[in-house]
């Protein structure tokens, strides 16, 4: 059957389209149990749910326990729910595999099967043959944005868009930390109307303008006091680390190269943001901020630096990279210190 993409499957619920069988996998463990939950959501009625539905790990269940489980007919409703987690425990046990492909081959009109994945590991092409398939792989930055949104509605909690977007910032797109601070400020914010700027920086514990993007646009803006200072305020936040600020510079300086070969190949700068934007879309790179805003960003920085001049910026960003994960002498600020020292500097800064 034809894949859904993670919102194409929310869609289709919404629109009551529910389908015999789903088979998520990918590496999104969260949006995974957001889908499963709006999938039994849609299909039991909440004063039936605990007689029909059943939620299983795979590592537990052999091919007579599967039979009954999705052949036990529903109590008091239409349809029940089995959800069976972490299939691919199931490459090595014949039988049970056996009575899945039964199955899939004519599936029980009165039950709904949930079968997930774990990991990065490849779909089952025999199950994704039968089953609505649903790789759950990431979202794009502007849907990430949307799921923020959606998230904190849930919880409870009313963001100004000036708060969303500093949290954002401050937190980046890693779904599980946003959840969890979406959790925090639900707890912090009770009897608070809305939820502000402020009030996010001091729960958070990253203010305004001091963010791993403030960083990096210091660098790229090739504004290295600034930078310079940013370094301590920025390390030292809840999971930031070395590693992860070289490699987030380290993007952001081939985007600007790429920007920088573009304007050199003749694209006016005006119409360089949308060019960029082209190339976002296509290539999706993970873990940026919205697509529009980096292209722009990066439109922006070429203008301030050469061909040359970024090539030796990306060789030191590497270096930088390969002495923050082999050596055991120098500390992370020293490196990133280093790094930022060693970034070309115009010629009346220098």
């Amino acid at each position: 059957m034809a894949d859904l993409s993670f919102e194409q499957a929310f869609t289709a619920l919404k629109r009551g389209d529910v389908q015999p069988v789903y088979y998520l996998t990918g590496p999104e463990e969260l949006l995974k149990d957001e889908l499963v939950a709006a999938i039994v959501g849609r299909v039991l009625d909440a004063t039936t749910r605990d007689f029909n539905l059943d939620v299983r790990a795979a590592g537990d269940i052999d091919g007579e326990a599967l039979h009954a489980l999705v052949e036990t007919p529903p109590m008091l409703a239409e349809r029940r729910v089995v959800v069976v987690r972490g299939i691919d425990q199931w490459r090595k046990n014949a039988r049970v595999r056996e009575v899945l492909t039964r199955y899939l081959d004519q599936p029980s009109p009165t039950t709904v099967l949930i079968l997930t994945q774990g990991g990065d590991g490849q779909p089952d092409p025999s199950v994704t043959r039968s089953a609505t398939h649903v790789p759950v792989t990431g979202l794009k930055p502007q849907q990430v944005a949307r799921w923020l949104a959606r998230r904190a509605t849930a919880a409870g909690v009313t963001l100004d868009a000036d708060a969303a977007e500093h949290l954002l910032a401050a937190v980046g797109g890693d779904l599980s930390h946003l959840a969890l601070e979406v959790e925090k400020l639900a707890v912090a914010a009770v009897g608070t109307e809305r939820v502000t700027t402020a009030d996010v920086a001091r729960l958070v514990g990253v203010r305004r303008g001091e963010t791993v993007h403030d960083w990096v646009d210091a660098a790229l803006g090739r504004d290295t006091p600034r930078a310079l200072s940013l370094v301590d305020l920025v390390l030292s936040q809840a999971g930031v680390t070395g590693v992860q600020l070289v490699m987030v510079l380290g993007t952001a300086l081939i985007g600007v190269r790429l920007a920088r070969a573009e304007a050199d190949a003749g694209t006016p700068w005006g119409r360089l943001p949308g060019r960029l934007f082209q190339r976002l879309r296509a290539a999706r790179p993970p873990r940026l901020r919205d697509w529009k805003l980096e292209a722009e960003t990066w439109a922006g920085a070429a203008r301030h630096w050469s061909a040359a001049e970024l090539d030796r910026a990306i060789a030191a960003a590497a270096n930088a990279d390969r002495r923050l994960k082999s050596t055991t002498i120098a500390d992370e600020r020293g490196i990133l210190l280093e790094l930022l020292l060693d970034l070309p500097r115009p010629r009346a800064a220098a």
